[in-house]
């Protein structure tokens, strides 16, 4: 992405994902002047494939956002590479957004759409990291039948895990749940997970098993081993706002507790006026087609508030 940065758009979305480019798609479709300010960090980056996508199922990740780019460009969107070190709300009557690049160019905008993401932060345990979208897993929508029937082990670091280990339990008869550091699992939580065959293992995880670069189990603090082909965990996540902090967005927990959101209505707008918000950076469990389904939306409803400002008529004197 080489184009230059021009000193004026309609709307500048930031985050080139699937929420970024489709609302890019949708807005430059829709005529207003669009620039694209991509850091070139997706989430899924380490995934193989993308899953569950209709049309576009075991497409890589780079291969799907190639084509997003050059769908955005097609129809007259603008797309560079970059980082907003800085996105400010001002006095300029027409274009309130200041946006500033970390190589120093600045542009301004009349609308924002944030769709920057958010990044994994994966259990303090040794191994996991590397092996992150590969055979270290967390959503069974996006990865379940890349895994079925396999052997399974579910790293519990908190509450959620219990619910973790049913639901892979969908895709493989072979799951356990590791309670790690999540301390005994309560009597009735232990009958549910008994009775749909998960196995309970106790003791804390000390790392994993790699062989000829595949995982073949995990050992524990006592020496212990599971012999699995698959770990389950449950990331916690933040949301990326670096440079963004100026607009002023609210940042809440999720009601999940899965880290915090960006605090928006149903249609992505913000309490800011002005600035939108799609995909995971709002939505913490959106997948791709979620992600680029609320990319769309957004787009939508913030030409309609651009047809709203533009169609109003000056006040008589």
């Amino acid at each position: 992405m080489t184009e230059n940065l021009e000193p004026r758009h309609d709307v500048v979305v930031v985050g080139g994902g699937a929420a970024g480019l489709s609302g890019a798609l949708t807005l430059a479709r829709a005529r207003w002047r669009t620039l694209v300010v991509d850091a070139g960090e997706p989430r899924n980056a380490p995934a193989g494939a993308v899953h569950g996508l209709l049309g576009r199922e075991g497409t890589a990740p780079a291969d799907l956002l190639a084509t997003g780019r050059a769908e955005v460009r097609a129809v007259g969107g603008h797309l560079v590479a970059g980082r907003v070190a800085d996105a400010v709300r001002d006095d300029d009557p027409t274009h309130p957004f200041r946006v500033t690049l970390a190589d120093g160019r600045e542009t301004r905008a009349r609308r924002v759409l944030m769709a920057t993401g958010l990044v994994d932060e994966l259990p303090a345990v040794p191994g996991l990291a590397e092996r992150w979208g590969r055979d270290v897993l967390h959503c069974p929508f996006c990865h379940g039948y890349e895994v079925r029937d396999q052997r399974l082990g579910v790293l519990a670091t908190g509450p959620h895990a219990v619910r973790q280990a049913l639901l892979f339990r969908q895709w493989s008869p072979h799951v356990t749940l590791l309670t790690h550091t999540a301390g005994a699992v309560a009597a009735e939580d232990a009958a549910r997970l008994a009775h749909r065959g998960v196995e309970v293992r106790g003791g804390e995880v000390a790392r994993l098993d790699v062989v000829d670069d595949r995982l073949t189990g995990v050992v524990l603090a006592d020496g212990s081993r599971v012999d699995l082909d698959a770990v389950v965990v449950g990331t916690t996540v933040r949301v990326r706002t670096d440079g963004l902090a100026g607009l002023g967005l609210q940042v809440a927990p999720h009601p999940s507790g899965m880290g915090e959101h960006v605090v928006a209505d149903p249609t992505g707008r913000t309490s800011v006026p002005g600035v939108w918000v799609a995909g995971n950076v709002a939505n913490l469990a959106a997948q791709v087609g979620n992600a680029a389904a609320e990319g769309a939306w957004a787009a939508a409803q913030l030409t309609m508030d651009l047809i709203e400002e533009d169609s109003a008529v000056p006040a008589a004197r």
